[in-house]
């Protein structure tokens, strides 16, 4: 039988049970990244690439903070700077009030164990020479988490379990399973080391529609029995309103507006997030999905347009101002941030 099939068959109707302390386990400060390129035979001196600018975002533990936006906003450059994968060219990183912002390869190293992260693509993200025992019981030698092989297969078989799988998959290799089945096996690796925080990098974005309800359901079910905080990296609009309890919207690497996920989706305040939930799907049969409603192309994050980033694209845009300068994340409501002179009402 496909364990698959055992799971419901659509997206819970209700939000994260699990209800989100005030303590804040993730945090990053004024971080930005820049990636400078090499200038080859024709394209002449380096360039700077501007991928994540001056961005604050924290997670409780518990919750699930969301970051949307179009590709190549940053949001998994983002992701990666939180992991410290990436080193942050400015700014500053804490984990558990801890700065890790410089932290080792060596200080970093028991931290792995707390933080993890789940890939998008299930099919390039597990080696293909690897079975599924050697995939999992890596992890667990590599920390020393099982201290005998009675104790490691006990740990393979709740692993498997909790993810809804049978131990009997245990000596087959990746390229034997559905994509359903190797984001199961993504994510039993990933709750292998007992994290208390995993990045969702577009965890069902290359998952048929029909299996991406199935493990959103899983995840959002391990959030309740374990109390996992993620940094939920999406541009489905649809999945993060169930997953999520707040929403960063991400735009040419900054955040542009930021809220509780009712807040948000009941009332956008930024033209950009106004436009996405326009150009979301909807559920309704026979309703097609619209284009992104603004003008324009998406800007090269090697030449950002000056004051505003949005400001080319937008239909609020005012000459003087916004293409001169730039809004900083303000407070609007108490729990609702906007980057715009110009917010929607």
């Amino acid at each position: 039988m496909n364990p698959e099939s055992e799971l419901p068959p659509a997206l819970s109707e209700h939000p994260p049970k699990v209800e989100a302390p005030e303590k804040i386990l993730v945090q990053t400060d004024a971080v930005s990244k820049y990636f400078r390129t090499h200038g080859g035979l024709f394209s002449g001196a380096p360039r700077v690439l501007r991928a994540v600018e001056n961005v604050s975002i924290h997670v409780k533990r518990g919750e699930t903070m969301a970051l949307v936006g179009e590709s190549g906003s940053g949001k998994s450059t983002l992701g990666r700077l939180v992991l410290r994968l990436h080193d942050p060219s400015s700014g500053r990183i804490y984990y558990d009030g801890n700065d890790i912002t410089r932290a080792s390869a060596r200080q970093m190293r028991p931290l792995r164990k707390r933080m993890q992260v789940i890939f998008q693509d299930p099919y390039s993200s597990l080696n293909p020479r690897m079975t599924v025992r050697k995939t999992l019981t890596e992890p667990l030698r590599i920390h020393a988490l099982a201290k005998d092989k009675a104790e490691e297969e006990r740990t393979l078989d709740s692993l498997l379990e909790r993810v809804g799988l049978r131990s009997s998959v245990l000596d087959r290799y990746p390229h034997e399973f559905s994509g359903g089945q190797r984001q199961r096996i993504g994510i039993a690796r990933a709750l292998a080391v007992g994290p208390e925080f995993i990045v969702c990098d577009e965890p069902v974005s290359a998952l048929d529609v029909s299996i991406q309800a199935q493990i959103i359901n899983l995840l959002l079910k391990l959030q309740d029995e374990l109390g996992l905080a993620y940094l939920f990296i999406s541009h489905d609009l649809r999945v993060v309103r169930h997953m999520s309890h707040r929403v960063a919207v991400m735009y040419l690497g900054q955040i542009v507006e930021q809220a509780p996920v009712a807040d948000l989706y009941e009332r956008p305040r930024h033209p950009y997030t106004r436009a996405l939930l326009d150009s979301a799907p909807s559920l309704e049969p026979g309703v097609q999905r619209k284009k992104l409603q603004v003008h324009g192309e998406l800007p090269s994050p090697f030449d950002p347009p000056s004051g505003c980033s949005f400001h080319p694209r937008c239909d609020r845009m005012q000459k003087g101002k916004c293409d001169v300068d730039s809004p900083i994340l303000d407070r609007l409501e108490p729990q609702h941030k906007v980057a715009c002179f110009f917010p929607l009402d």
